[in-house]
């Protein structure tokens, strides 16, 4: 019965995967710009962004958070991620993250909480009649607070689902949603080498602005006394978050018991911009080191107008992991992790981060 259950949802998630070819080109060229939070489109982790973020369907650990909530599940003990991005070099925008994998008991689950935050430095306070930055400064936040668990429902099923807490804010206004994060992923193959998964993410409530900054003072009309002034508070238009639907597939090509190759491919269908493609190739000597790259497409990346393109990234991206393992039956030690996404304009994006499982 467990054979039968499994191959039904192998076929059900291959399905899934030839979806795109028909139905599912979803992306909207025409909507970018009309959602928010587009920070939840950004994937601060080192390690799974050096492969483009290809790992729906074979990203494991706390860094599936961002491909697949699922991957979650495959952690076996403890593992803490801190990572930083320089995002975009040279715009000023530097991206910290922090995050806590915890299995739970032998059949538990897992536990994950991770916090995101940007910095985009200090900005100059200028208002209309006051055009000059003469009234000091302040410093935007944007963060992301997510707590996911995640699952092995059987030997080849993983399930998990993340809830995510988005705050945007200025020095006078402020916005605040709360999202959604959902995935599975199934494995399979004589050694676990075929790997299927699909991920819903970023689905939730519409976000708007509040605040004094949506505020001013006018004077009733035909009065001149300035008795009569009144606060007018005015309303900021909502926006949608930045809903995506993520399927992959990968396959690892183990050669004796120290070398792997993973060859991965993923799509992603974008509610508010186009759609992509993104294929990925990693080298892994055992635990010690990991080599990785990756490409994404989509429709007009070969342009060299940015405005045409669509996005600052050109499509490759590539990365390293150097582990030093503590224990090698546990899988226990500390790695360091780098990665680098090709972007015009600017220097690219470079992310670096420090994992220790334990």
């Amino acid at each position: 019965m467990k054979k039968i259950y499994s191959c039904v949802i192998a076929v059900f998630l291959m399905g899934l995967m030839l979806l795109p070819q028909n139905n599912v080109m979803a992306g909207n060229k025409d909507r970018s710009g009309q959602a928010g939070a587009s920070e939840l489109l950004i994937n601060p982790w080192a390690k799974s962004s050096g492969w483009g973020s290809v790992g729906t369907s074979c990203g494991q650990g706390l860094e599936a958070l961002y491909t697949n909530v699922a991957g979650t599940g495959f952690t076996k003990g403890t593992e803490i991620i801190f990572s930083y991005t320089n995002w975009l070099k040279g715009s000023g925008v530097n991206i910290m993250a922090f995050g806590l994998s915890q299995k739970i008991g032998t059949n538990g689950g897992v536990l994950t909480a991770a916090v995101m935050s940007m910095n985009f430095g200090e900005v100059d306070i200028t208002t209309t009649s006051s055009p000059e930055p003469i009234q000091g400064t302040f410093k935007p936040s944007y963060l992301n607070i997510n707590l996911a668990y995640a699952k092995a429902f059987s030997n080849s099923i993983y399930g998990g689902l993340a809830i995510k807490l988005i705050s945007e804010s200025i020095s006078d206004a402020s916005a605040t949603a709360i999202a959604l994060d959902a995935g599975i992923q199934y494995v399979t193959g004589e050694k676990d080498q075929i790997k299927f998964g699909i991920a819903l993410k970023n689905v939730g409530a519409s976000m708007h602005f509040t605040g004094d900054g949506l505020s001013f003072r006018g004077i009733i009309p035909g009065h001149g006394n300035d008795n009569d002034e009144f606060t007018v508070e005015q309303r900021s238009a909502k926006y949608e978050l930045p809903a995506t639907l993520r399927i992959g597939a990968s396959y690892d090509f183990l050669i004796g018991d120290l070398h792997r190759i993973t060859l991965a491919g993923n799509f992603t269908s974008n509610s508010f911009t186009k759609d992509q493609f993104t294929l990925g190739l990693e080298y892994a000597l055992k635990y010690y080191l990991q080599l990785r790259a990756g490409y994404t497409y989509q429709d007009g990346i070969f342009e060299s107008n940015v405005s045409d393109r669509g996005t600052v990234f050109t499509g490759p991206s590539a990365g390293f992991t150097v582990s030093v393992p503590f224990n090698k039956e546990k899988e226990t030690g500390i790695a360091i992790d780098y990665s680098y996404r090709a972007t015009n304009p600017f220097q690219g994006t470079h992310s670096i981060g420090i994992k220790l499982n334990f």
